[in-house]
C-alpha cells in the first residue's frame, strides 16, 4: 500500500465542512490502495455563466484530489505537501451531474510528487485531465 496513514473518507468530508470542499459539494467517496476518489455536482455552485461546468471547479476538484492523496504519502506531523502547479485539459462539457474524479501517482519523491487525476462524467467519459505537482515540506 502507498499510504502511511490511515483514514476514512469520512473523516477526511468531516474535516471539509466550511471549506471550499463543502461549498462545491465535493466529497471523497472511496481511499483505494493506490489511488483517491471524490465527487462533485454539476450544478448552479460549479457551473461558468454558459450553463457548463466551470473549467476552475474542475481543478478545485483535481487538487483536492492530488493534495490529499499526496499528503497521505508523507510523514504527518513532520512532512506536508502543498501544491506548486497544476493544468487541466478539459475535453468535454458537463451541464448537469455528478463529475467523479480520481487520483493516481506518477511520481512519489522525497522533494515533489506527482498526480494525475482523470475526471469522467456519468457515462464515464473523459471530462478533464489533469496533472498536479506536489512539494514535499518538512517542518
Amino acid at each position: 500500500m502507498l499510504w502511511k496513514k490511515e483514514v476514512t473518507a469520512e473523516l477526511v468530508n468531516m474535516a471539509g465542512a466550511n471549506t471550499i470542499l463543502e461549498h462545491l459539494g465535493i466529497v471523497i467517496t472511496e481511499i483505494g490502495d493506490d489511488y483517491v476518489k471524490g465527487t462533485m455536482p454539476v450544478d448552479h455552485r460549479t457551473h461558468q455563466p454558459a450553463g457548463l461546468l466551470h473549467g476552475g471547479a474542475s481543478v478545485v476538484l483535481a487538487e483536492t484530489l492530488g493534495s490529499f492523496a499526496g499528503s497521505l504519502t508523507v510523514e504527518f506531523p513532520n512532512e506536508t505537501v502543498v501544491g506548486v502547479e497544476i493544468n487541466a485539459n478539459h475535453v468535454r462539457g458537463v451541464r448537469s451531474g455528478i463529475v467523479t474524479g480520481v487520483a493516481r501517482p506518477i511520481h512519489i519523491g522525497g522533494r515533489t510528487q506527482v498526480w494525475e487525476i482523470k475526471i469522467n462524467n456519468e457515462k464515464e467519459e473523459l471530462v478533464c485531465i489533469s496533472r498536479l505537482t506536489l512539494a514535499v515540506l518538512r517542518k
